[in-house]
């Protein structure tokens, strides 16, 4: 089993990438918005409430797909490389796969803030994330993001020899996918 744990700031690509590399792999995408937006209908993520339905739907997805047969699990996700319980929450999310036999690749995507916002508008990115169809929140959402927080890592950072940087502006989501699928030997 596989973990490819998908990271970078708002609307780098990560869903995208991610559609991509499901489609040539056996892997299943489990993309940050689908707990965020399900639990979104009942309470707001800044919540406490928000929060902890979010981690608890999460975790008890890591727990069955780690146990599972499946031959393993994309999930994307926003690190806050500034903040030591997002370090923390990586690291507990790898150990659980790695306790079960599972190889963790990480997959760190990159791109200027310029591209981000457009990227932040797209159909694909608007249709499967419910949340982002408020324009105007979602644009000061990437903004405010980008400003308060470090939301990729800097050169030598990331301790993993599993790891791979890709800047989604000099590559298309298939050609980004295929180059992950490459590097981890992933899917058939």
């Amino acid at each position: 089993m596989k973990l490819v744990l998908l990271f970078g700031p708002h609307a780098v690509g990560k869903m995208t990438v991610g559609q991509e590399l499901a489609k040539l792999t056996e892997l299943k995408l489990f993309h940050n918005h689908m707990t965020i937006d399900l639990v979104g209908q009942f309470f707001n993520y800044s919540t406490k409430e928000g929060k902890e339905l979010v981690q608890t739907f999460r975790q008890e997805i890591f727990e069955a797909v780690s146990k599972s047969d499946l031959d393993g699990l994309i999930f994307t996700f926003v690190w806050l490389f500034d903040v030591e319980r997002d370090w923390e929450y990586v690291r507990n999310l790898a150990q659980l796969f790695e306790s079960r036999g599972a190889e963790v690749c990480y997959v760190e995507l990159e791109a200027d803030l310029e591209e981000r916002l457009k990227r932040n508008v797209t159909p694909n990115r608007l249709e499967h994330k419910p949340s982002k169809r408020d324009l105007e929140w979602s644009r000061n959402d990437v903004l405010s993001g980008s400003q308060k927080y470090r939301l990729n890592s800097h050169p030598g950072e990331i301790p993993y020899t599993n790891y791979l940087r890709i800047n989604t502006m000099e590559q298309s989501p298939k050609e980004a996918a295929q180059q992950i699928k490459d590097t981890f030997q992933l899917g058939y």
